[in-house]
């Protein structure tokens, strides 16, 4: 017998039996000289394997202890996917450093590890930003758009100011700028009542142009504080044929031109007008020096 027949995994490979495709003669020969015992491996191999089951090791630790994320943004970042271009549009109010902060770039973040969705979280945390929309652009560019509120007024509250939408909710407070020349609303309820009835009194624009403040009182009724001092107390119901006919007034006696300090509107049969202490002074002179004219007309026809 010239020696036992090469055997894998229980098969026979005497060519009795069958022949090998060639794509698979060479394995399997290695496979046949393993088992035997006459296989050596490279003296490199210990080593091979040794660096490779470090490097999983590492990755495995870096995925357990959660810092395969920042292993990922280093090695991305360095093949030529860092962040180098960040696109912002739709800001009126907010600026474009606020945005940039709430990215929370370090100058090497990778484009593939960004997460577009928790940085449009930390955008719409900001004071006018309604919504907003992150997106990826690759190579290296983050594109975001911004939807901001609408300021309505400015909200007096105690010694506070505060910028407010239409339907009374807080958006910052006031600072200034832009927003000066909204109208004021003044007082508790003003925020959010302010809106129907601002709007009533710019129908008429001429009265609208006078006013500074919209003064809510008792969350019942209004008041106008207009340019000149004048303080308009409206009624609590019938306000728009109240403003119609303060329209009327000074668009045909300039009631509103004149010496007073308030107009009182309050009752529906007539009309009450408050002198200004300057007024009062003057009238009170008048009177008293009306006499002594009637005295000396009287003693020139004796």
């Amino acid at each position: 017998m010239n020696g036992a027949t090469p055997r894998v995994f229980g098969l026979s490979l005497s060519a009795e039996h069958f022949v090998l495709p060639r794509l698979l003669r060479k394995p399997v020969r290695m496979l046949s000289r393993f088992g035997r015992g006459e296989f050596t491996p490279p003296p490199y191999a210990a080593s091979m394997l040794t660096a490779a089951f470090l490097a999983a090791s590492s990755l495995y630790g870096a995925y357990v202890g959660g810092h395969f994320p920042a292993l990922v943004q280093g090695v991305t970042a360095r093949s030529g996917f860092a962040v180098d271009q960040i696109k912002v549009s739709g800001n009126r109010e907010t600026s474009e450093i606020d945005i940039l902060d709430k990215l929370e770039l370090d100058g090497w973040t990778s484009l593939v590890g960004f997460n577009p969705e928790e940085a449009r979280e930390r955008i719409v945390s900001l004071p006018w930003v309604r919504d907003a929309a992150v997106r990826k652009v690759y190579p290296d560019t983050i594109e975001v758009r911004v939807d901001e509120r609408d300021a309505f007024a400015i909200w007096q509250h105690g010694s506070q100011l505060s910028v407010v939408e239409k339907d009374g909710k807080v958006i910052a407070p006031f600072t200034g700028g832009r927003q000066v020349s909204l109208p004021l609303v003044i007082g508790f309820g003003a925020a959010e009542r302010g809106s129907d009835f601002v709007a009533k009194v710019q129908a008429y624009p001429e009265l609208a142009s006078r006013v500074r403040g919209y003064i809510r009182i008792g969350e019942r009724r209004w008041d106008l504080r207009l340019d000149n001092g004048i303080t308009v107390k409206l009624p609590e119901n019938r306000v728009d044929t109240a403003l119609a006919d303060l329209a009327a007034l000074d668009r045909d006696d300039a009631i509103l031109t004149r010496d007073i300090s308030a107009i009182d509107m309050r009752f529906g049969d007539r009309l009450v007008v408050q002198l200004t202490p300057e007024a009062v002074e003057r009238r009170a002179d008048a009177l008293k020096a009306k006499p002594k004219v009637v005295k000396a007309k009287a003693g020139s026809r004796t």
